[in-house]
């Protein structure tokens, strides 16, 4: 599963203070595969973070603890409101897309 979280940064520096901190988080939750900060060529102001998880359970329970609420939900908040966690297809199961 692969997740992605886009933001707008104004401020870079308290931007990467505060994402440097969640990437660690991350990367040491049982389930993650990678997380990386990366940042877009042609808006040096929009940047993402990219992680890849076992499946979904895996990233839905980062999200639980104590650390997690001070470290990933404060900085996740001011994501960019989007759709941001991706699957193949050939690996959906039961997390198949919403239909309209």
């Amino acid at each position: 599963m692969l997740a992605i979280n886009r933001f707008r940064v104004t401020d870079e520096d308290a931007f990467l203070a505060r994402a440097e901190p969640a990437i660690a988080f991350m990367l040491a939750c049982e389930g993650n595969l990678s997380a990386e900060l990366v940042r877009n060529l042609d808006e040096p102001d929009l940047w993402c973070i990219a992680s890849t998880w076992r499946n979904v359970g895996a990233y839905r329970r980062s999200f639980n603890g104590f650390q997690a609420k001070v470290t990933l939900v404060p900085l996740l908040s001011e994501a960019i409101d989007e759709p941001g966690a991706y699957d193949h297809p050939d690996d959906l199961g039961e997390n198949l897309p919403r239909t309209r």
